[in-house]
């Protein structure tokens, strides 16, 4: 049974920020001052999982690194905006792209950024550690903080809902 207060049969896709979110909000920096990122691996193999049962993966970030593209793309996300301006953009253009609803997207942000797109989706989500504001308008907290799971939380209680958790070879590979 899901602890996600929203329809989950409706989700048909997952938008992530990144930092904060799919890492933690401290970030190290490596010495050249390109942003080092711990990206959660119990968080990559839900999404992973969820890219094989055909759901859409987006990301929505204000960083830009190689690292964040070949990362996500390795994990199946076929939509990457980096260098996010304002993300309700790049949102605008996921939607366009996509032809989906708003009420079969679920968005994980952390951050005021996050604000005006959580504001539109059907499953607005967080981690634990969130800034106030974006608590207020989720409609899911996740107990996990940024880059402690909180993405393999909420995949798992969709594709549970779904009947899509632990039902065939694909839930047992990479």
């Amino acid at each position: 049974m899901s602890s996600i207060n929203y329809d989950l049969t409706k989700i048909r896709a997952f938008i992530f920020d990144v930092d904060g979110v799919l890492s933690p909000a401290s970030i190290p920096l490596h010495p050249s001052g390109e942003p080092m990122r711990i990206i959660n691996t119990k968080d990559g193999y839900a999404m992973q999982l969820a890219a094989k049962k055909g759901y859409i993966l987006g990301i929505i970030t204000g960083g830009e690194s190689s690292a964040i593209r070949m990362r996500f793309e390795s994990l199946g996300f076929s939509y990457i905006y980096t260098k996010a301006k304002n993300k309700i953009t790049d949102f605008r253009n996921f939607i366009q792209k996509t032809g989906l609803d708003s009420d079969e997207i679920c968005y994980v942000g952390d951050d005021i950024p996050d604000y005006e797109i959580m504001k539109q989706v059907g499953l607005p989500a967080c981690p634990s550690d969130a800034v106030p504001e974006i608590k207020e308008i989720s409609r899911y907290i996740s107990p996990k903080a940024g880059g402690k799971g909180v993405g393999r939380d909420i995949i798992e209680q969709v594709l549970k809902a779904q009947g899509k958790w632990m039902m065939d070879e694909d839930a047992f590979g990479w």
